[in-house]
């Protein structure tokens, strides 16, 4: 089995027991890959499923070689291969100036990321005639680890704190919706310029497309380098039944939306999720790609994942097959738009953990 087939396969069926206590926490409900955990398989890292149910039932196990305390993964009853969990971060042991955590603020993602939800509250997320199903925004609030809302202050003081104690690369900030026209564009931004006034890092900001595109020219002006607005669906009868809220925004509006902001911010500086198992075809994937490709905007394609307390608890996850023909075929038409994550200042495609894509981008 080669790297890209068993990454593939490993996101897509999870990872059975996980000593909880080694390397850096899983994280159960929230915003962003959820129920995962960070694995580094080969020299790279990427998140895995580890507390879904499926990964319970996952021919993949990790072990604790007694004698050299080498974790190995398995499959079934064969070592398959050394693996590693990346180690918790030094910024994780301090607390803002005004009391709170800073694992409540922003958390490590894969080895060098940083991620946070600046506002852990949206518009649709307890109404159950809008809510996206596979959504988990409310979960970790609920649980106490994390904060309604992160002041531009205590995201520039956990960042700061990051970078020079764990060498982070680059901050990914997403958001839940509010009820506001700018849908979460105008704290992003402010957050954005309090950030960058104290240090200099890439950062991607996330959310849906606003009423009035200016907001584009406003992020990148507040420092913001790289910008995602993600479809996760793209078959309008499955948009309407797994997130009826958010689909009621048309993808038409959301293509207006990357012509906009890919003026503003670059080709290939724009990017979307793209969630394979929500019920979309192969072909569907597949063209709105490669019509994402065409217009500069970098599909992220990543396979759901079923997330514990959603109403998709126990929809089922993409077939491991399903999901390596469609980086196939997604990453040939990358490599002949001559777009990479690599070239992407920051954001969830660049760090790439939650997909197997970036492994299919090159020959």
């Amino acid at each position: 089995m080669n790297k890209q087939q068993l990454i593939t396969d490993i996101q897509t069926q999870g990872l059975s027991w996980v000593e909880p206590n080694l390397g850096v926490a899983g994280r159960k409900g929230g915003a962003g890959p959820s129920d995962h955990k960070a694995v580094t398989i080969d020299g790279t890292t990427v998140m895995v499923p580890i507390y879904t149910g499926s990964s319970a039932r996952s021919p993949y196990k990790a072990t604790i070689n007694p004698d050299t305390e080498q974790l190995v993964l398995h499959l079934g009853d064969r070592e398959v291969l050394p693996i590693a969990f990346p180690q918790e971060p030094k910024f994780y042991s301090l607390t803002t100036a005004d009391g709170i955590p800073y694992r409540k603020i922003a958390l490590l993602h894969s080895r060098d990321v940083l991620a946070t939800t600046v506002l852990q509250t949206c518009m649709r997320y307890n109404n159950t005639e809008t809510s996206c199903q596979f959504c988990a925004i409310g979960a970790s609030l609920e649980a106490g680890r994390t904060i309604t809302r992160k002041t531009p202050a205590q995201l520039a003081e956990v960042t700061e704190a990051a970078v020079r104690l764990d060498g982070i690369k680059h901050l990914v900030m997403t958001t839940g919706t509010p009820n506001t026209s700018d849908r979460g564009a105008a704290y992003l931004t402010e957050c954005a310029w309090t950030i960058k006034a104290k240090v200099d890092i890439p950062i991607q900001a996330q959310c849906e497309p606003p009423d009035d595109f200016i907001w584009f020219d406003r992020m990148k002006e507040a420092g913001i380098d790289t910008l995602g607005m993600h479809l996760e669906a793209a078959d309008p009868q499955v948009r309407s039944r797994i997130m009826a809220g958010k689909a009621s925004v048309p993808i038409a509006y959301y293509f207006e939306a990357f012509a906009a902001a890919v003026k503003v911010f670059g080709w290939g500086q724009v990017s979307t999720y793209l969630l394979a198992g929500l019920g979309d075809s192969f072909e569907t994937l597949v063209e709105i790609s490669d019509r994402l490709i065409k217009c500069g905007v970098y599909p992220f394609v990543v396979p759901f994942v079923p997330i514990s307390g959603t109403p998709l608890a126990n929809h089922p996850a993409p077939k491991s097959e399903f999901m390596f023909a469609l980086y196939e075929k997604i990453g040939a038409m990358l490599r002949e738009a001559g777009m990479s994550s690599a070239d992407m200042k920051a954001g969830c495609g660049k760090c790439g953990a939650c997909s197997a894509l970036s492994t299919f981008e090159k020959l």
